[in-house]
């Protein structure tokens, strides 16, 4: 892509927005990218404070994630406890009511982080009965088992071994064994998309969290109103027994988990080109320029994006260089550009770099939302 480091993160901040948006979608909850960017700088809608809550949750937890993989810290990713706290995280300022859970027989109030538990906990997911509350520990410990990305030594563990191509696949496999499961009373849909990111990383092919694997699962391969079901199809699909002796040797099909996972990993490799042409400099330096041109921005702005993209940061004290105007102008155009959130600095007369905010989204990255 040829990103400074310091434009990729604040791109990888607006890959969170994108990624939390199409995790919420998934879950039947349409928050605008805007909505999310109010409730990130603490400003939340009464009608809409819960899934705005969930919004921030979904982008701090994966946030976390991106941080302890960028410091090489990140736990393995099927070791049940990680997925605990990738629970306990995302439901740590919930309201009662987001933790209030309608049974088909019983409500209760969900303990963020722990396992369903009881008779009362056992749920229905459209067609699929997933295991009773009481075999969750002990299916997830066979999970761990089977997909651990880090098998220690003694510990019983088969693990997928440290292939980068096991661990691709694993990401697929793993993400419908985890969701058949279902061993969270519910949450498990956000932790298991968290679960694949954070796989996509372990995996070697997280690229420092400039794209993730929600947008595909929300949108499918199909173009069109299909591709928008084609998740959802293809993890019931997964979720049917085996049919035959030559149809794998578990509870499961083993043709249908294949089929889901050519399918996952064609998604995958989809939105890793979709993003790596959507984040080519070159491509992102044009719509900076054609931004400026229908935004109502004095021209010279053009000069001050496009030598922060290039550079990751600017010097207020350079724009009248860069702009070749007088100082006073120069920093007029600086101002509305940072009123504007497209310049952004740490402190109030620090350097200034790039950032994306919701009201450029459709011009700068096209069909970046649905």
């Amino acid at each position: 892509m040829g990103l400074h480091p310091k434009t990729a993160r604040h791109l990888a901040d607006l890959v969170r927005i994108m990624n939390t948006y199409y995790s919420n979608l998934i879950e039947g909850h349409n928050t605008r990218p805007r909505d999310i960017e109010r409730a990130l700088a603490g400003v939340s809608d009464a009608d809409k404070r819960d899934l705005q809550a969930e919004a921030v949750a979904h982008y701090r937890v994966q946030q976390e994630i991106d941080r302890l993989a960028a410091d090489h810290m990140l736990p393995d990713p099927a070791d049940p406890a990680f997925l605990q706290r990738l629970h306990r995280d995302f439901y740590a300022d919930a309201s009662e009511a987001m933790l209030t859970i309608k049974g088909a027989r019983h409500t209760f109030l969900m303990t963020p982080g722990e396992w369903r538990r009881g008779t009362d906990q056992d749920v229905e997911v459209g067609d699929h009965l997933p295991p009773a509350s009481e075999q969750v520990p002990a299916f997830m410990a066979h999970f761990h088992r089977r997909f651990a990305f880090h098998p220690a030594p003694g510990e019983g563990l088969i693990g997928v071994g440290p292939g980068r191509s096991s661990r691709i696949v694993a990401m697929a496999t793993a993400h419908h064994r985890f969701a058949w499961i279902h061993p969270f009373p519910d949450g498990n849909g956000r932790v298991g998309r968290l679960m694949s990111h954070a796989m996509a990383h372990e995996a070697g092919i997280g690229a420092h969290g400039l794209w993730s694997i929600s947008r595909g699962l929300a949108r499918g391969l199909d173009p069109g109103p299909e591709g928008r079901t084609e998740y959802k199809r293809h993890m019931a699909r997964a979720d049917e027994v085996r049919r035959g002796d030559r149809d794998g040797r578990g509870h499961l099909s083993l043709t249908q988990l294949e089929s889901f996972t050519a399918w996952f990993l064609e998604v995958c490799l989809e939105q890793v080109r979709y993003m790596g042409e959507l984040f080519e400099l070159n491509g992102l330096s044009d719509r900076l320029a054609k931004y400026v041109l229908i935004s109502g921005l004095p021209a010279e702005a053009n000069a001050l994006l496009q030598e922060t993209l290039i550079r990751g940061e600017l010097d207020r004290g350079e724009a009248a260089r860069v702009t070749r105007l007088p100082e006073r102008s120069a920093r007029r155009i600086l101002k509305e550009l940072t009123e504007r959130q497209l310049l952004v600095s740490d402190t109030p007369k620090g350097p200034v770099s790039l950032r994306f905010p919701a009201d450029t989204l459709d011009v700068l990255f096209p069909r970046l939302y649905a």
